[in-house]
């Protein structure tokens, strides 16, 4: 699009100016820029958003103690090796990473790999692992390899955590009914039957109350459910062993020590070198993978935040190291927690470190009341975390894009085999349907009524597709007229020589063969922003009404449909909008292409005047902030507005939908009429005055908005950003309200930039999704 060119113009014919002071000051991207002067005196000043974080920390805090203690459990590592990582992770891959709002810590991903290492070499040679991992994460993110990790099938990863989930899950089931935790998903089936044999009546009970609230917990209304599920299982457990007969015989979580005993280093292997260096560099590359996927993961919940991808490698790599050296477990990024993170609304990276600081204070205070935790208590919890891996929304993508083979091996290579056997099982085969995919042709032949064939070939044309070919080209009849359309995107000499030949022998029939080559084959596409009129190659002079919409409806299933289908199928389970628009029903009002947005990305509600009121609108509002938890609402009105045209003239109340519609913005033309600041700008910029009524509309709207988020009956917390934007039809350019100055003004190319212009007005419409507001702009 072309955009600035237009702003550049709206600036200079109209003398906008978004210059602003060249001392403002701009926080940094990760601070979420934006929140009005903050109470709190000089420190509120200073330190913006320290209430967000405090209140997000203890909410991480409260769901990591009991994963970490879990996952120590399940890798069959000291209990307080969890705790350790857990306080590494948060303070040193917090102030390292790239990830502003990635929580780190143990994950379940990595409980596999660590119990057979401890199972193989023991504790201390798995610290010293732990650690050599951590130094090769250090080499991968100076190294800025990265990038690398994202050519790993998203199938292949989805499938490793899916099996780790299950051997999870099973080993931990021995525990429940009363036995011990087994290493891998074969053995602890073996062993579940005798577990269930010498069931524990009170271990079931308490175990089977933990799953039961675990899963029940996220259905109870959202007041409840602040509490994390996590600690309020584990709590309950804990107090109903207190209080059972036979409270004495139940197995409980044994420390040996404070958090400052459990300090411990390395030792070398006596042997076995090459195993210790193949378990480096497995634990290496699962947690860099991990720790990328729940980066990605956090981006799309807080859209606007970015990851440093070689930063983060950097401080994973950090952490793990420091992690290895004192006897803590391998550290990742860990999706549970910085979700809770994010959902919680912590603001900067301090929310992460402080819970970090949380959880050793904890762990240095209150040994005491750790060691009341049952173990069933905890393998209950592991039960659900690892089914809760298993995802059926990974399963229906992996079906979609014809990767579910890939997903199943790799998950039955990881419970049968090991880890790293299962992802290699997963990476081959994705290898051979990959090649299967590039070297499969499609021919197909169709007889039309008049006799005449025409064998259509997609797909790629190489020597191994020759055989199919030929099987086709035998059943066109001897003489019949034939057509040959190559809609491929690989043709090789083998397969156009067979062709040729082919072609010889058939027009020997007295038949004539024409073969047209690829790019003459494929569609001229539909160019992307033309009208019907512009691209329809035939206009009837007297069209039927629904011609050209049957027209676009087919160009779009020939030209598009194939296109979108990929990101379709990923939206087919959900939406999840980074923004909501509120705009005008007009029809050369294009929400989509305006913001430069796609599928899904943004939640659009189009009405005549762009009016938040009313409920339809009310009621889209309500689901999009609620439901949909989008971070930005924004109202968009446009030049040469009927809506406004209409309230000017008199139509609000007037007989008609219409007219009781424009009742809603009455109050909008009295603000107008009594000299609203954005519409006497508007007026000095040369708009005329059914333009400057339409920005007063959205100024307009904004507050109304702003008012029912906090009036009566409102969730409590910030609510989401609001924006203002106005559409220059004529020039088709967009225009930001700047309410600071009480304006609005274009969108020039320097806005682009970190702490532009464009970055301060954006977070002037508040909350700290600044970079949210000003992704959406940059048209």
């Amino acid at each position: 699009m072309h955009s600035h060119n237009h702003s550049s113009n709206i600036s200079n014919t109209r003398n906008t100016s978004s210059t602003r002071s060249t001392q403002d000051e701009h926080a940094p991207a990760e601070s979420g820029r934006g929140e009005h002067s903050p109470p709190g005196g000089r420190f509120g000043r200073m330190f913006p958003h320290a209430r967000a974080d405090l209140s997000a920390s203890v909410v991480v805090f409260l769901v990591a103690v009991p994963l970490s203690l879990g996952i120590a459990v399940a890798s069959g590592a000291p209990i307080l090796a969890g705790l350790v990582a857990a306080v590494v992770g948060a303070v040193v891959a917090g102030l390292l990473g790239g990830s502003p709002l990635q929580v780190s810590g143990p994950a379940a991903g990595l409980t596999v790999i660590v119990a057979e290492l401890v199972n193989r070499f023991g504790w201390e040679v798995t610290c010293l692992i732990t650690a050599g991992a951590g130094v090769l994460q250090l080499v991968f993110g100076l190294t800025r390899l990265a990038r690398f990790a994202q050519a790993i099938p998203p199938a292949v990863v989805h499938g490793m955590l899916a099996g780790i989930g299950v051997t999870i899950a099973v080993s931990q089931l021995n525990v429940v009914f009363g036995g011990e935790s087994r290493t891998g998903a074969v053995e602890s089936l073996a062993a579940l039957p005798g577990s269930v044999a010498a069931l524990s009546p009170v271990a079931l009970l308490l175990g089977a109350l933990v799953i039961a609230l675990m899963l029940t917990w996220p259905r109870l209304p959202r007041p409840v459910t602040a509490v994390p599920g996590a600690l309020v299982a584990v709590l309950a457990a804990t107090a109903l062993s207190l209080v059972l007969p036979g409270a004495a015989d139940v197995v409980r979580v044994e420390l040996g020590g404070s958090l400052l005993d459990a300090l411990s280093t390395p030792v070398l292997p006596e042997s076995d070198w090459a195993g210790v260096l193949g378990g480096m560099l497995t634990v290496a590359l699962i947690a860099s993978v991990e720790s990328l996927l729940s980066a990605v993961a956090v981006e799309r919940m807080r859209p606007g935040t970015r990851t440093d991808a070689d930063r983060e490698l950097l401080g994973q790599g950090a952490a793990n190291t420091v992690s290895g050296m004192i006897g803590g477990l391998p550290v990742t990024g860990v999706i549970v927690r910085s979700s809770a993170n994010v959902r919680a609304g912590a603001r900067t990276r301090a929310s992460g470190v402080l819970h970090g600081i949380w959880i050793a204070l904890f762990a240095i205070v209150l040994i005491d009341v750790i060691e009341l935790i049952p173990m069933a208590a905890l393998a209950g919890l592991l039960v659900v975390v690892g089914l809760q891996l298993v995802k059926p929304a990974d399963i229906r993508t992996a079906r979609s894009h014809g990767e579910l083979a890939i997903y199943l091996a790799t998950l039955a290579g990881v419970v049968v085999l090991n880890l790293l056997e299962g992802v290699l099982i997963g990476l081959a085969l994705a290898g051979l349907m990959l090649l299967w995919r590039a070297v499969r042709s499609r021919p197909h032949l169709e007889q039309h009524a008049d006799g005449h064939c025409e064998l259509v070939v997609e797909g790629s044309l190489c020597f191994l597709s020759v055989p199919r070919l030929s099987r086709e080209l035998t059943t066109v009849p001897r003489g019949v007229d034939t057509t040959v359309r190559l809609v491929t995107d690989y043709l090789d000499h083998a397969a156009y020589d067979h062709l040729l030949a082919w072609k010889a022998r058939h027009e020997g029939t007295g038949a004539t063969v024409t073969v047209i080559e690829p790019d003459a084959a494929r569609p001229a596409p539909t160019p992307s922003y033309a009208t019907w009129s512009q691209w329809q190659s035939v206009q009837p002079v007297h069209q039927e009404p629904h011609e050209p919409m049957m027209a676009g409806v087919a160009a779009y299933h020939e030209n598009t449909r194939d296109r979108i289908r990929p990101t379709m199928s990923e939206l087919a389970g959900g939406q999840a909008p980074a923004a909501m628009m509120i705009t005008c029903a007009d029809s050369r009002v294009l929400p989509h292409v305006i913001t430069h947005s796609g599928p899904g990305d943004v939640f659009t509600v189009q009405n005549v005047g762009n009016l938040a009121v009313g409920p339809g609108t009310a009621a889209a509002v309500e689901f999009a902030t609620s439901a949909l938890d989008v971070p930005l609402v924004a109202v968009c009105g446009h030049s040469g507005c009927g809506a406004m045209n209409g309230l000017r003239s008199g139509l609000a109340g007037s007989d008609g939908a219409l007219g009781r519609w424009l009742l809603e913005a009455r109050p909008v033309l009295r603000a107008f009429e009594q000299g609203h600041p954005v519409g006497v700008a508007a007026a000095a910029d040369g708009f005329d005055e059914t333009d400057q009524l339409a920005m007063v509309n959205v100024a307009l709207q904004l507050e109304m908005l702003r008012a029912k988020q906090s009036g009566p009956g409102s969730d409590p917390g910030p609510g989401p950003a609001l924006m203002g934007l106005f559409y220059d039809i004529g020039t088709a350019a967009v225009l930001v309200l700047d309410e600071e100055a009480g304006r609005f003004v274009p969108i020039r190319p320097d806005d682009a930039t970190p702490g532009s212009d464009l970055e301060r007005i954006a977070a002037g419409h508040g909350h700290g999704v600044a970079t949210t507001a000003a992704r959406l702009l940059r048209v």
